[in-house]
């Protein structure tokens, strides 16, 4: 063998080992990501069963219904795949409350939907394409 083929070779190797390291460590990171994101996820149901428990306005199902029909006011062509509560601000009183939703739409496309609440009623603040 020629000294610049071991040489090649060698280099490849040295390739290869760095690929294989660096998808293990990004599959690492994307397990922690994971897990701290179902972290976030419980930390806003409690702060949800807190608020519902001090404020009947919260109840799960009728913030759901509100936020699916104010995305469908908002894009009426687009149909909800999965609605996610992933915030929820309960200020003193009621007209500083907001709950944020992540809506998937059927086509795959992310939304996200913030609710806010005046005299009790809950309305369309914002929505805004992820990216």
């Amino acid at each position: 063998m020629s000294v610049i083929l071991v040489v090649v070779l060698v280099v490849l190797g040295v390739l290869l080992l760095l690929a294989i390291l660096g998808a293990a460590m990004a599959s690492r990171r994307n397990a922690l990501g994971a897990i701290a994101f179902e972290q976030s996820l419980a930390a806003v149901d409690r702060e949800l069963a807190a608020a519902v428990a001090a404020d009947r306005g919260w109840e799960r199902g009728a913030l759901e219904a509100t936020a699916r029909e104010a995305y469908a006011e908002r894009r009426p062509d687009a149909r909800v795949a999965e609605l996610r509560l992933v915030q929820v601000v309960d200020e003193p009183g009621t007209d500083h409350d907001l709950a944020v939703f992540l809506v998937t739409a059927a086509d795959g496309a992310e939304s996200r939907l913030t609710l806010g609440r005046r005299d009790g009623a809950w309305y369309a603040a914002a929505l805004e394409d992820s990216r």
